[in-house]
């Protein structure tokens, strides 16, 4: 199968770095108690900030953020057996869209942990939709509701990871939520004993 991977929030653990130091930021940069929205996944929907202010977000804490976010749980060992497995991995993720120097630390961080591992990679890619289409990606695996959502409604199979808070989503034939890697390497596994029979 062609597996498509996002990488904030289902391979490194961004998503809980962002909401810390944002957190932090509107507290203690900012002064203020913006926060309008706790379910949402993007940090820049989560508050009421100005241009400015966000702006001021990522010149201080993004190439940190980047740099200190783990792995996630076990995101390095399934990747790895998934490969092992025989399927091709391809990452779709926006970073790099904000900040292209990301894109050369972030592979430098996959290299260094041995998780070079992806057959193709789409960096600052906003419309997943396109990539997952042009590829021919069996399964989407992110962490956005809104991403799967589109996914899922161009029939493609989408595993949503929900590892923070956010708005539920209903499952269906092309979407199922999860919670961490071993839950997705069982449903991967699961479509693969449907699909040889």
């Amino acid at each position: 199968m062609k597996i498509g991977v996002d990488l904030d929030g289902v391979v490194f653990d961004t998503e809980k770095e962002f909401r810390v130091y944002s957190e932090l930021y509107d507290m203690i940069d900012l002064k203020q108690n913006s926060k309008i929205d706790n379910k949402e996944n993007n940090f820049k929907d989560r508050f009421n900030w100005t241009k400015e202010d966000t702006a001021g977000f990522l010149k201080k804490y993004h190439k940190q953020i980047i740099l200190e976010a783990n792995f996630m749980p076990g995101a390095k060992r399934v990747l790895k057996m998934l490969k092992e497995d025989g399927h091709t991995l391809i990452l779709i993720t926006a970073r790099g869209g904000i900040n292209k120097d990301m894109i050369k630390i972030t592979e430098e961080r996959l290299k260094q942990n041995d998780m070079d591992i992806f057959d193709k990679y789409y960096w600052a890619t906003e419309d997943k939709v396109e990539a997952c289409i042009k590829e021919n990606i069996d399964i989407m695996i992110d962490d956005s509701i809104k991403k799967c959502k589109s996914i899922a409604d161009a029939k493609i199979k989408t595993i949503y990871l929900q590892d923070a808070p956010s708005y539920d989503l209903a499952e269906n034939e092309y979407v199922r939520v999860l919670y961490d890697w071993g839950e997705i390497y069982r449903y991967i596994k699961e479509i693969e004993k449907i699909e040889n029979k």
